[in-house]
């Protein structure tokens, strides 16, 4: 087969992975070691979003705040009072812009299905989190990009997701099951992609990446 372009860093060292039992196709970049679905494979934009429709969003669910604290609370120990942040693909409602409102921090939120306010990416900001999102995207070389435009000198952009690591694994792993999970990172791909986009890399815990733009 031939190889194709890296949809994370544009690199064309890829190969086939998986053609699972349905026929959708994973390749692997050698280079930066991500894992992405050839779009054949990607879902309409109106199954995409009946699916999300299917999540729970409770802003007050005590479990799901202990989980988004993984990557919350050593963002809230490196951040200024007051700082100015965007909850890059917040789904219907987000519970970790309403913890960091509650810590004090001024908070946008953006997301292309259920908050699609283009305004809110002409704008920079002190931080900008994308918990959970990051394994949705379909141009992760694109959104990567634009992620790092809206963060300002200085600032950080704040990733939570679950880091592939175990390729004998993949065909069976619960979170490649996900139809909307189209493209899969380990903690070297993160490490690329920060020096690629002139940010530094700091893997803060399992699954949980801050890339911290120079000032």
């Amino acid at each position: 087969m031939v190889a194709l372009n890296c949809r994370v860093c544009g690199c064309e060292n890829t190969r086939v992975l998986l053609v699972d039992s349905e026929g959708r196709e994973y390749h692997r970049c050698e280079t930066c070691a991500a894992t992405f679905l050839l779009p054949s494979g990607f879902l309409t934009a109106e199954a995409e979003l009946a699916h999300y429709l299917t999540h729970l969003n409770d802003l007050d669910d005590q479990g799901y705040r202990a989980y988004l604290a993984k990557l919350a609370n050593p963002l809230l120990a490196r951040i200024q009072p007051n700082s100015k942040g965007l909850d890059f693909g917040c789904g219907p409602a987000s519970a970790l812009a309403a913890m960091l409102r509650e810590a004090g921090h001024t908070m946008s939120i953006y997301d292309p299905f259920f908050a699609d306010d283009p305004a809110c990416l002409g704008e920079v900001y002190d931080f900008v989190t994308c918990t959970e999102t990051a394994e949705h995207f379909h141009y992760p070389d694109i959104e990567f990009n634009r992620l790092r435009g809206l963060v300002r000198p200085g600032g950080l952009l704040a990733v939570m997701t679950i880091f592939q690591t175990d390729d004998a694994l993949f065909e069976n792993w619960r979170y490649r099951h996900d139809p909307t999970h189209v493209v899969f990172y380990r903690e070297q791909t993160f490490r690329f992609l920060a020096a690629k986009l002139g940010m530094n890399c700091d893997i803060i815990a399992k699954d949980v990446v801050f890339l911290t733009s120079p000032r």
